[in-house]
């Protein structure tokens, strides 16, 4: 059975596999709400964003008119409903502008009008519209901070929450009293909505209090004005119980389970079991690469807790902390890590990438991994352990042609790692 199977050919199949699942069109026609008494206004942000709006346009029966801002190269034709492009991670003027415009845009409306607001991953970068006293430049300094420090999505996006004037609910409670209506594209460990583009439409459980203890934890550097906006609890969020979101509903399009799922149905069509080891894996992506390493050796030396043939899945949002001069990315750098820790093992093979197309800050979506990779590295005169130690590990995979590119997705389900053992 296995000695049919080119292993790269597979694992790129279920990556692409993964990305056409959280498709927008697949989820969106199921969860339109009926037209309104009054207006639809559509607001939303996110990779994802423009091709959701686009489904929209294409399924929705009433009139409807907005604006939705995404990542630069993301943008889908719309006739009705305006595409803005912004940048992401590290947000830009374009984004502080669509913002502020989406903002404007649900000012003074009625208990007759509905909201849609379509938000997906990335969202937190392309909608930076910060509280009074604080600066764009404030903002990105903090976003620069926080995607070097290694705290988690969930640890960076509770701080966002609370130095925005869109986010941690804020923005459905300006719709009030419209209904609001949120669909969702899942990007982070748990699909907690008040972590998707750090919920600008659902209340926040957190506190400026918990957002500072983050800070504290990873010792992240604040411009004063952050600081003080923390310290004093000026930032604080809307809270769950707020009576301005009693009219809002949220719904899930797509997950990172369901592209695992789809994933293990690719594998599974090939004669390859596939098992889901979980969809919310976390912490630093060389850990994870280390553990992922150690289960593969299992199952090819005692067949535990899987018989080979087969297949490895998992999901979720590791981190890196970057202290060498690499490029970073936590895709290719549990990739690499795992790499190493095999040693070459023979009968393993891999891929990780990110289901947006951007692994880290590059236009890469992972990499592919072969039991031959480390040795056509030193071939090279790469040495893997100091790719490694200097968070290359693009600079790894691009050296082999093994890098993973796909272009914009226009979605957005988080990280995807697949291992295949033969």
């Amino acid at each position: 059975m296995s000695t049919a199977i080119n292993p790269r050919q597979l694992l790129e199949d279920m990556f692409r596999a993964a990305i056409e699942s959280a498709q927008p069109h697949h989820g969106i026609p199921r969860h339109l709400p009926a037209p309104p008494r009054g207006r639809l206004i559509v607001i939303g942000a996110g990779k994802a964003s423009a091709a959701m709006a686009r489904v929209l346009e294409d399924h929705y029966p009433g009139s409807l008119s907005g604006l939705v801002v995404t990542r630069y190269g993301y943008a889908v034709p719309c006739s009705r409903i305006e595409i803005v492009e912004a940048a992401h991670p590290v947000p830009d003027a374009a984004g502080l502008k669509a913002a502020q415009r989406i903002l404007d845009l649900v000012q003074g409306l009625t208990a007759d009008d509905l909201v849609l607001c379509l938000i997906s991953g990335g969202g937190s970068a392309l909608m930076p519209l910060p509280l009074p006293g604080i600066s764009l430049e404030d903002k990105q300094a903090v976003n620069r901070e926080l995607l070097k420090s290694g705290a988690s999505i969930s640890e960076m996006n509770c701080v966002r929450r609370h130095l925005s004037a869109i986010k941690g609910g804020r923005l459905a409670a300006a719709c009030h009293p419209a209904k609001v209506v949120t669909l969702l594209i899942s990007d982070v460990p748990g699909d907690g909505p008040c972590d998707i583009a750090s919920g600008p439409t659902v209340g926040d459980p957190t506190s400026c209090e918990d957002a500072l203890a983050i800070v504290r934890r990873y010792g992240i550097r604040l411009p004063p004005a952050v600081l003080e906006t923390l310290e004093s609890g000026r930032g604080e969020s809307v809270k769950p119980e707020d009576p301005r979101l009693a009219g809002c509903e949220t719904h899930f399009i797509a997950t990172p389970m369901m592209a695992l799922e789809a994933a293990a149905a690719v594998a599974r069509k090939a004669g390859i079991p596939a098992h889901v080891l979980g969809d919310a894996i976390e912490g630093e992506a060389r850990d994870v690469g280390k553990v992922m390493a150690g289960i593969a050796r299992q199952v090819v030396r005692f067949q535990q807790p899987f018989q080979p043939p087969c297949v490895l899945l998992s999901g979720g949002e590791t981190t890196v902390t970057v202290r060498g001069k690499g490029r970073g990315g936590r895709n290719v750098e549990y990739l690499l890590s795992l790499g190493v820790a095999l040693d070459g093992l023979l009968g393993v093979y891999a891929i990780a990438g990110d289901t947006d197309g951007v692994d880290g800050q590059e236009e890469i979506a992972g990499g592919y991994l072969a039991p031959d990779s480390l040795t056509r590295a030193w071939a090279q005169g790469v040495r893997p352990k100091d790719a490694l130690a200097d968070n290359d590990g693009h600079g790894f995979f691009g050296a082999l042609g093994d890098a993973v590119v796909t272009g914009p997705t226009l979605t957005n389900v988080n990280d995807f790692r697949a291992v295949l053992i033969l």
